[in-house]
Parts: structure tokens; C-alpha cells; sequence
């Protein structure tokens, strides 16, 4: 069998080895949830939701040693690491509460001699392939959603997080879910191919990058399934003048910089109103070198080090080539020892300067570094915001509730916030467009992704 090694962003040390399953595994696993499934889609949706909240209250119960292994896996500091937790349990236990009236029955008007309505039935193998950066949040998005719909769930986690994978396993199996109803896999990318193209899987959901994108819906083109993509992102943030500064500084750094801005839908673009920018930019500046970079098991640190070295490095190279084309970076990486060429940890980086014919403006940089342009008035902030290859969220800081709101109908993105970011509420349906991707997770809407209707039209006799 295949070994996959896990390394630590850390110290770079090989933290977690596994092997990969290989094809009897794959099969055994495929035979026993399409058997399963069966079974499964006649329990009733009262007692799914005793099994799911049962397995919720089996993982948070574990939030500190889960909070640990996140920061060892995957870079995040210990001292926010348990949010995640947080938010698994927040977006859980809130598509549990409201499965039963999103998957009831759709009553029709009466007419004479015939009784009809619609049903809501289960797709069947639900294949959910899940990231690494917020491992637990994104994965709960489909796979409570999937079991709570009846249908049997295959899990295939990073390989740069396989213990998040292990410990949904754990929680579930703790909470007396039936076996073979949520399984997990390690598995190769090929494996993962074949998976999508098998006929027993009904149903993918992949959230990463607009290549593991194309490749899902490569391998099931002319299958005619269920997928649901959740992809890049390069969300803008538009500062308008009548602001308070200091809380809006706040409020879009944080949702730029948290992660060590690893996040699909973190702030990578600020476009700020003229009239304010320069003390914006004084504002932003001293918040950002204020963050701490070190060791993320350190209490008192606040970024940590990107995954891997080579993303670390990527992101450098889209800073460099900005400066050189004359853009201004206000921070030193110099002040920040351990960001060094080769490491995966990097120096915070703000910059003016930038426009949209630099890379840092227009291509995912997926680390702690934001460009920050100044605009005239909401029309041009609105077609820069708008000037993008992605469409996940954007952001309108700003008073005047009324403007915001008028602001956001006009943007291009499947999530418009106001005065804040980087947020799913679990009963807004998480969505995007262009290449951020398609379909649908959260929400009642959610549910519509992970079942399909079933007409009955009975005529009386």
C-alpha cells in the first residue's frame, strides 16, 4: 500500500503517516454504502437527527485535542484554533434543525380526484472531498446536509489533514451511527478520480481549487450526478467615507489576515474611498505589524506559517513582483526573522500602489498579504470589485445601511456582506459564481443540492 506523509508546517517534521486505501478497500468501502444507503433513507428524519447531534456532542466534547492536532496539522495558532470547533458545531447542529422542514413533503392545491405532491428523495453515495485549511468547517457543509437527507457519505480528507477525517469517524461511530452510513478513505488522486467516475457514487462535493474544480467535473462528465463546488476566491472589501475608521480597520484585517489569509473567502482586495485612505492605510499598517508570526502551538502567537514552504514562496514571488512594477510595501519582512525564502513562514504584507494589472489583485494569493487602492466614489469601487475571475464574497464597510445594502445588489458574488466578512451564517445558502464555483451548501436551499424530486400524482379511484 501507498504511505502518505503529513507534514507538519510547524517545524517541517513528518507529523501523521497513513497508508492510502487501495482498490478492495475502495470497493469494500462503495459496496457497504450502497447497501447501507438502503436501509438508511427509510430511518426517519427525527431519528438521523438523534445520531447527527449525538456525533456533535461527541467531537466538541474533544475540543482541545482536536484544537491541537489542527494547529500541528495545518499551521493554525493554538489560540484560535478552537474556533473551528466552534463553527463545526454552530453550522451542524443548525442543518439539523432545520432538515425536517426542508426535506417535508411539497403539498399541492386540492383538485378534485387526485392527490398530489413532491418528495424529497435521498441521491444515494455522497462523495465529499475535503480541504485542509478549514478542515472540519467545510466538511460538515455536505456530510451532515448528506446523512440528513438519507444518504451514505464517503469522506476523502486532505492528505495534509487525515486525522480530521478519522476523528468525524470516531465522533460518529461514538454516537451509534449505523456502519457504513459515513466512511472515511485515504486516498491518492487517482483513486480519488476513479471514485468520481464509479456508477454507485450519485453525488460530489469538492471545495478547493479551480484546477481540483475542473477535475471533478472532468471525471463526471456524461454521468449527469450531482456536484457541488465551492472554489477560489479573490474577495473584495470597499471602505466608503463615512465609516468609522477604526472599527472597519479592524473588521477587514481580520477577515484578510485570519488563517494567515487561507481562506476561500478571506479579503485579498480593499478598495478604500480617496478621502480617507491615507489615514486608512496609517490605521491598517500599525494593525498589521502588530501581528505576532511564530511557532502556532505558541498561545501568544496570531499568524502562523502558511502549509507548506512552496505556498509561502508563491506568495512572495506575487509581492516582489508587485514592488517591482511599483507598487509599496509597508512592512519589513526584515522585522520578522522567521520569514525567510524557503520557509513556510511569512511576513504580514500590506500594499498601495497596486492595480489591477499585478497579480497580487487579480490571482488567488491564499496568504497574509492584501493590496489596498483608493476610489473616487461607489461606481468606480463597484466595477474594480466586480473586475474579477472570481465571485465568492465581498464586503461594503460603511454607515449608511441603506447605500450598502443598494451597493451589494450590484456585486458579483454569491455572498454580500455589510460591516463584516469572512462569515457563513449556516442558514444563508453558501454559493458562488465564475470560478469561485456552482451549487450550494447551508441553508434550506442546501438540502435542495443533496436530494431530487420525486412527483406522485394518485388519481382516485
Amino acid at each position: 500500500m501507498a504511505i502518505q506523509r503529513t507534514i507538519t508546517p510547524v517545524d517541517g517534521s513528518v507529523y501523521v503517516e497513513r497508508e492510502q486505501a487501495d482498490a478492495a478497500g475502495v470497493e469494500a468501502a462503495l459496496a457497504r454504502a450502497v447497501t447501507t444507503q438502503r436501509a438508511w433513507r427509510e430511518v426517519p428524519i427525527i431519528e438521523r437527527a438523534r445520531y447527527c447531534s449525538r456525533m456533535v456532542d461527541a467531537f466538541v466534547a474533544r475540543r482541545d485535542a482536536l484544537a491541537e492536532e489542527l494547529t500541528w496539522q495545518m499551521g493554525r495558532p493554538i489560540a484560535a484554533a478552537g474556533g473551528e470547533i466552534g463553527g463545526f458545531e454552530e453550522r451542524a447542529r443548525a442543518m439539523i434543525r432545520i432538515a425536517e422542514e426542508a426535506l417535508a413533503p411539497l403539498r399541492l392545491g386540492e383538485k378534485p380526484g387526485f392527490t398530489r405532491y413532491i418528495t424529497r428523495e435521498p441521491l444515494g453515495v455522497s462523495f465529499v472531498i475535503a480541504p485542509w485549511n478549514f478542515p472540519y468547517m467545510t466538511a460538515v457543509n455536505a456530510l451532515v446536509p448528506a446523512i440528513m437527507a438519507g444518504n451514505c457519505v464517503i469522506l476523502k480528507h486532505s492528505a495534509q489533514t487525515p486525522l480530521c477525517a478519522e476523528r468525524l469517524q470516531q465522533a460518529f461511530d461514538e454516537a451509534g451511527l449505523p456502519a457504513g452510513v459515513f466512511q472515511h478513505l485515504h486516498l491518492s488522486h487517482e483513486a480519488t478520480e476513479a471514485l468520481i467516475r464509479d456508477h454507485r457514487v450519485n453525488h460530489v462535493a469538492f471545495t478547493g481549487s479551480v484546477a481540483g474544480g475542473a477535475m471533478v467535473e472532468r471525471n463526471a462528465a456524461g454521468r449527469f450526478i450531482a456536484t457541488g463546488l465551492e472554489l477560489g476566491g479573490k474577495d473584495p472589501a470597499y471602505v466608503r467615507a463615512d465609516v468609522d475608521l477604526d472599527t472597519a480597520v479592524e473588521g477587514v484585517l481580520d477577515g484578510a489576515f485570519f488563517n494567515s489569509g487561507q481562506s476561500c473567502c478571506g479579503i485579498e482586495r480593499l478598495y478604500v474611498h480617496e478621502s480617507i485612505f491615507d489615514a486608512f492605510i496609517e490605521r491598517a499598517v500599525a494593525w498589521v505589524r502588530q501581528l505576532r508570526l511564530g511557532n502556532p502551538t505558541d498561545p501568544a502567537t496570531t499568524l502562523g506559517p502558511l502549509v507548506r514552504p512552496a505556498a509561502a514562496d508563491f506568495v512572495r514571488g506575487q509581492v516582489e513582483e508587485a514592488v517591482a512594477a511599483g507598487a509599496r510595501a509597508w512592512v519589513d519582512p526584515g522585522d520578522y526573522p522567521l520569514s525567510t525564502p524557503g520557509s513556510a513562514y511569512l511576513a504580514p504584507q500590506l500594499l498601495t500602489g497596486v492595480d489591477h494589472s499585478m497579480r497580487v489583485m487579480t490571482e488567488e494569493s491564499f496568504g497574509p498579504v492584501v493590496g489596498v487602492m483608493p476610489v473616487a466614489d461607489d461606481d468606480e469601487a463597484v466595477a474594480l470589485m466586480n473586475d474579477s475571475a472570481f465571485g465568492l464574497t465581498a464586503a461594503v464597510f460603511t454607515r449608511d445601511i441603506a447605500a450598502g445594502e443598494a451597493i451589494a445588489r450590484r456585486l458579483e458574488a454569491g455572498t454580500v456582506f455589510t460591516n463584516r466578512c469572512d462569515y457563513l451564517d449556516p442558514e444563508l445558502a453558501w454559493t458562488g459564481i465564475k470560478q469561485s464555483g456552482r451549487g450550494c451548501t447551508l441553508s434550506r436551499l442546501g438540502y435542495e443540492t443533496l436530494t431530487r424530486p420525486k412527483s406522485f400524482h394518485l388519481k382516485h379511484a
